[in-house]
């Protein structure tokens, strides 16, 4: 598990705490920081890390799991899986992608970023995809 600075819960935000840890550790697992069989720190551990409730890490953990991030067994907490996404995405994913790109784009210029600043992060992550 990556050491707990590369997480961070932000309290002001409107995101669910439980969202921001979910959104954070997928990142993570998608870039390869996170290794497939890998162990999770156990729920309250990671809560006291970031100062939220177990139950927050502990919905954050059950997204995972459904979405096959995560495969929790009783007695050996939650491992990364070796998640091979679907073949043949859904129709709708691109347009659902497009759109959240929108937003995203549009929240950051809100606070400040260029329009050269977003298109360099965006080609950043793309490369960081592309060695996955």
């Amino acid at each position: 598990m990556p050491k707990s600075p590369q997480i961070r819960i932000d309290t002001t935000s409107t995101t669910p705490a439980y969202k921001q840890l979910a959104d954070q550790l997928r990142v993570l697992a998608v870039e390869g920081v996170l290794k497939p069989g890998e162990s999770l720190p156990p729920l309250r551990r990671l809560a006291l890390e970031l100062g939220v409730h177990f139950n927050t890490v502990a919905e954050a953990y059950r997204v995972l799991a459904q979405e096959g991030f995560l495969l929790i067994t009783h007695g050996h907490g939650a491992r990364i899986t070796d998640r091979n996404p679907p073949r043949r995405p859904e129709p709708e994913s691109l347009e659902n992608f497009r759109q959240r790109l929108r937003e995203l784009v549009a929240s950051v210029r809100a606070h400040g970023l260029s329009t050269k600043q977003i298109t360099s992060e965006l080609n950043t992550a793309a490369e960081g995809l592309e060695k996955c």
